[in-house]
């Protein structure tokens, strides 16, 4: 372990091989760090939080603060981070609400400047979330998604796999896996082709993602018939039960 003699490492917290926490970062009590994280100068990781192995926090960032929810009134709630994920400067990410209850972030994330994760948030891996990106509470958001910059998603929505919220927008429904909406409210623009092709998609894949757009956004289907549309047409590709099972499983609907 390299930790500077200036850091506060609070009595009962783990910190495991190959760490570095670097001049008055600051360690709670309850903090599991995994090994060869890196913490670096000024840095905060508090509350009943638990971080994965190689994650790379950067100075000022505020991990496992007390959630803002005002239904908060006490107890053991926690912040569960895999491994390899990046937080710049001033990201935020709160735990839990309710007793026992966690904010999940999975592996290979990169949190930009400023961004904040709110309580009860379930994030996959592989995510961009760029500098300003806002999450409210008990968001879901997929595998290879990407909320842009200055972008805010309203509480319960869901973000699919492989899904991009354009820069300044607003999310208050769901945006389904694969597609990529903007605006304020954000609607679906079109199908994010460009993240598709960049994670090695097939062509056909592609080709019955871009069928999923048109029977959804450009039929004269309403959303029952579309998505009966989407069964009766179906294909051995995953992409048609993945965007399926988001419809069915929506509570808010989707943009």
């Amino acid at each position: 372990m390299n930790i500077h003699p200036t850091a506060i490492i609070e009595s009962g917290a783990q910190i495991m091989d190959g760490v570095t926490i670097g001049a008055f970062a600051f360690v709670g009590e309850n903090v599991t760090v995994g090994a060869g994280t890196v913490i670096q100068h000024h840095a905060s990781v508090e509350g009943y939080t638990v971080l994965g192995e190689n994650n790379v926090i950067f100075p000022y960032a505020c991990l496992g603060g007390q959630t803002q929810d005002l239904k908060y009134t006490d107890g053991c709630t926690g912040l569960r981070i895999g491994n390899h994920n990046i937080f710049r400067e001033y990201v935020t990410i709160h735990s839990g609400t309710k007793e026992g209850s966690v904010t999940q972030i999975g592996h290979h994330n990169a949190f930009l400047a400023y961004a904040h994760v709110a309580h009860d948030c379930t994030l996959g891996n592989h995510i961009i979330m760029s500098s300003l990106a806002a999450l409210a509470g008990y968001v879901t958001i997929g595998n290879h998604a990407n909320i842009a910059w200055n972008s805010g998603v309203h509480q319960f929505c869901r973000i699919g796999d492989y899904a991009m919220l354009a820069g300044s927008s607003k999310a208050v429904m769901d945006i389904l896996p694969f597609m990529l909406a903007e605006g304020q409210p954000a609607k679906t623009r079109y199908f994010n082709k460009i993240n598709l092709q960049r994670h090695q998609f097939s062509a056909t894949d592609i080709e019955h993602v871009k069928n999923i757009y048109r029977i959804l956004f450009h039929s004269k289907h309403n959303r029952s018939e579309a998505l009966d549309q989407l069964k009766y047409t179906q294909q051995t590709s995953n992409v048609y039960d993945t965007v399926i099972r988001a419809i069915e499983s929506s509570q808010r609907g989707f943009c």
